[in-house]
This record gives C-alpha cells, structure tokens and sequence, in this order.
C-alpha cells in the first residue's frame, strides 16, 4: 500500500493506495473514531462492496443508505435524505460517514457531511477512476441545481481517502475511460512527462494492468495534493484543475445531467480548450493533435451533441462558478504541462471553436 498525504495543516489526510485494501480493517480503525458510522453508497456499489466494509467496522453501530446511481441524483433533495436518516438515527456530532462510490457518492456524502451539525467526519473509498484520482481528493464536496453544475456544495476536507485500485475490475470499459480523462487532464496542467507516459501506456490503463493503475492513479493524486495543497479553496492555482470543465459542465447541463458522463465531457472540453489555445497561437498543431490522439485512443468523444449548438453552449458556460464579476474564466495551455486561467481570451475565437465542434453530430 502507498500512501501520499494532502499537506493542510491541521486538515491533512492520508490517500491510501494499494489492491485489495478495500476489506481490510486495520485500514479503517486508524481514521474511525466514533461507534455512529453511516456508509453512503448506490445502487450499483452496495451489492459488490457494501458488506466487505460491514465486515471492517467492528461493534460500531451502523447506518446504510443507498442512494440511485446517477449523476441526475445528485441534489438537494437526495442530500436531504442522508441527513434525514441522520437525525432520525440520533447520530451525534462525533458521527463518521463513510462514502462508498464514485463521484456522486463522494460529493454528495462529503457535503452532507460538511452541512450536518456545522460538520461531521467522513472518509471518501472511491470506486471509480474519476473518483479515485480527482473527486475524492481535495475536499470539494456539492450537489447540482437544474442551472448549473455543483452550484451548491462546501470545502470540507476528508478525514482520509481509501484507494482500492482492484474494485476497477467491475467497471464498464465506458466508466474505465470517462475516469482517464481525468488522468490526462494532470498530464496537460502541469505534467509533460506523464502525459508523455501517458501516450505510451494509455492501452495498459485501459486494460486494468495493476501496475499501470497504481502509478498513474498515484501520479495523479500526488499532482493533485500538490495543488490544494498551496490553494485549498481555489482561490488561484486550484482554478487549473478545472482544464475542460467549463465546457464540460456546458455539456452535462445542457444535457440534463444525462446521457454523458462527467469524464466524457471534461475530455471534449479539453479537447475545446486546446483547440481555443491553438487559434491564440499558445500551442501548436501537433500538441493539439497529440492530445486528440490520446483521447481517440481513450474512445471519448470527440464532438458535442447534436442537441447542443455553440449559441447554447455559450449561454450554459456564462453561468459557470468559475466565472468572475460577471465575466467567463477559462484554463487555456500554454504548452502541455502547463496551463493558465484567464479571461484574456478571443471572444470571436471561442464562437469559432464552439462551432467547429458543433459542426459535426456526435454518434455517441
């Protein structure tokens, strides 16, 4: 097992990274100490992985809630329901939740845990690529409003994050490559040499080589930690973590929070944001096409749906949280490896890149 800790002063985690650690309750003791645990988990992960952790909590008394799995579910309504179960468990403020999933589960967990008696402990065990290389490491925690993505939520920081890199297995090849979208996303901000890694092992990743995964999922998390760990409530270099988001949430807002998953959005939107970097004359043809490559080597889309135009795309993107006094911030490249968040950008060269990638039904 690895071990990498996410440097916060008196909110420092561990991120515990390893195969077959999932079950093991020397893992979860350390970083439970309370005998009130609710695990949060869905539909789809109770059956494969909820009484492996059953078995790790001891004598603790245990709440279960299952939430439906789907990225449309992540609300108010359904967050309401955890702490719902909460109260009528007279659970105190010593109480742990554990969040047993990917990214919904983990966003919608940690900010039930950061809403419940002004804060609770939570531990985040990602089940997902996505989740376990970026939404369960850095504290971000939210739900969705019908108008925009994660326009609700808290900073609130885990007590640890426990990787189990063999529960990948159960993925569908759709979630194996929406979550290494994520993975390419540290190689383009700030990484050159992972992304270079990257483009050579891209099929390991993707046939679930343990090796491979270990590596890269460490990589990723280190590169993450590294951030939050100088601007833990994004007030300046955390902002570069969002490289095709703003796009990306377009896309899953416009979309009705269906149809796409999150990773295959943020890949088209860096996609977008490279082609954007491009006509400012801030990379070239060939990284843009390198980077093309990586993501067509990944089977991740490469054009918006048909449902969407760029006059939309333009409306939902107005809207982002990133945008500032009313104007629209997003992360260009300068070169792969690093990126900047900026409103300095072409308006005009924006229209032409939403077109370009309109222009074109996506058959996804």
């Amino acid at each position: 097992m690895r071990e990498l800790t996410v440097n916060l002063g008196k909110n420092s985690y561990p991120v515990l990274i390893g195969e077959g650690i999932l079950d093991r309750p020397e893992v979860y003791k350390k970083y439970i100490n309370s005998g009130q645990v609710m695990i949060v988990t869905n539909e789809t992960i109770a059956p494969l992985y909820l009484e492996p952790v059953l078995r790790c909590l001891g004598d603790a008394r245990v709440e279960k809630v299952i939430i439906p799995d789907g990225e449309e579910y992540k609300t108010l309504e359904t967050m309401n329901d955890i702490i719902t179960r909460l109260l009528q468990a007279r659970f105190s403020r010593t109480c742990c939740l554990i969040a047993l999933g990917g990214g919904v589960v983990g966003d919608i967990t940690g900010f039930a845990a950061a809403c419940y008696q002004r804060g609770v402990n939570y531990i985040q065990v990602p089940t997902t690529i996505l989740a376990q290389v970026d939404s369960s490491v850095g504290g971000k925690t939210a739900v969705n409003h019908q108008l925009g993505k994660n326009m609700i939520g808290a900073f609130y920081q885990p007590r640890a994050v426990i990787t189990d890199v063999s529960v990948l297995q159960t993925l569908n090849a759709r979630e194996i490559q929406a979550g290494l979208s994520e993975v390419i996303k540290y190689g383009l901000i700030r990484d050159r040499e992972f992304f270079a890694w990257l483009e050579k092992n891209i099929a390991r990743l993707l046939e679930l080589d343990s090796e491979a995964l270990v590596y890269a999922i460490e990589k990723s998390c280190r590169n993450k930690a590294e951030v939050v760990a100088v601007d833990e409530r994004e007030a300046g270099e955390r902002a570069l973590l969002n490289l095709g988001h703003t796009f990306g949430h377009a896309v899953e807002t416009g979309l009705g929070y269906k149809d796409w998953l999150h990773g295959e959005a943020v890949a088209l939107g860096m996609l977008m944001a490279a082609d954007l970097s491009f006509r400012h004359g801030w990379i070239g043809k060939q990284d843009v096409m390198r980077i093309a490559n990586v993501l067509r080597a990944t089977a991740l889309p490469q054009r918006l749906p048909g449902s969407l135009d760029a006059d939309t795309m333009l409306d939902l993107m107005s809207v982002d949280k990133k945008a500032r006094n009313g104007q629209m911030h997003l992360v260009l490249l300068h070169e792969i490896g690093k990126a900047i968040v900026t409103n300095d950008f072409d308006r005009t060269k924006l229209e032409e890149t939403l077109k370009q990638f309109s222009s074109a039904v996506e058959k996804h």
